[in-house]
């Protein structure tokens, strides 16, 4: 049997119910930690709204929640201009899922998940150095959106990955990496390859890799 939710059913969810229905809509969605520093204090940030923007330039958005309360991830990102993306892994979910607490500004989630914080020579913001796929990036653009979510474009600026994950044509096998992926907001799996194709033309029949 197929339920149906008219707009105004929607309106009328609990607030709890709507966020988890709503959410787990746009399907499977990489997990993914935020780090950023106020300077003294490093933070982590589990999201799970990260999209392709560009190659070239190569850009990464992210969709943060509103501002109207105290981010401090949000507000790092707009006090330094820069920060870190890094896959999850399958084998320590737990620990990032655990970031989404309400820790206090000056307490690191680094310090109270047990994750670590590793820094490269020529970038601020904190990177995690269980994670295998790692992205440093400066703020490009910054916009707030109808819903009043707020939009932050970055311009990878570094790059770190196992070289036996990339192959001879670029494509990063994130399966290989061990990388999870999120549904809804707080499910998280482990990913199966079911294909991988040929690039598509027309008239033209498709090959397996």
């Amino acid at each position: 049997m197929t339920k149906q939710f008219t707009r105004t059913d929607i309106d009328a969810l609990a607030q709890r119910y709507r966020a988890n229905l709503i959410n787990s809509l746009s399907g499977f969605k990489s997990a993914t930690l935020v780090g950023t520093t106020d300077g003294k204090t490093n933070n982590l940030a589990i999201v799970s709204s990260i999209v392709h923007v560009g190659a070239n330039p190569p850009l990464i958005g992210m969709i943060m929640r509103p501002h109207t309360v105290t981010r401090d991830t949000l507000g790092n990102i707009k006090q330094q201009g820069f920060y870190t993306l890094n896959h999850v892994s399958t084998d320590w979910v737990d620990k990032a899922h655990q970031t989404s607490a309400r820790y206090a500004p000056d307490e690191s989630e680094f310090d109270a998940v047990g994750l670590t914080p590793q820094f490269s020579e020529s970038f601020s913001a904190p990177y995690v150095a269980e994670s295998d796929i790692k992205m440093g990036l400066k703020v490009a653009q910054h916009f707030t959106l109808l819903n009043e979510t707020e939009m932050v474009i970055g311009e990878i600026q570094e790059l770190y990955m196992p070289e036996d994950i990339v192959d001879e044509d670029g494509y990063v096998d994130i399966e290989q990496a061990k990388t999870a992926c999120i549904s809804g907001l707080d499910s998280y799996h482990s990913t199966k390859r079911i294909a991988q194709f040929s690039y598509a033309k027309p008239d033209v029949a498709l090959t397996k890799k």
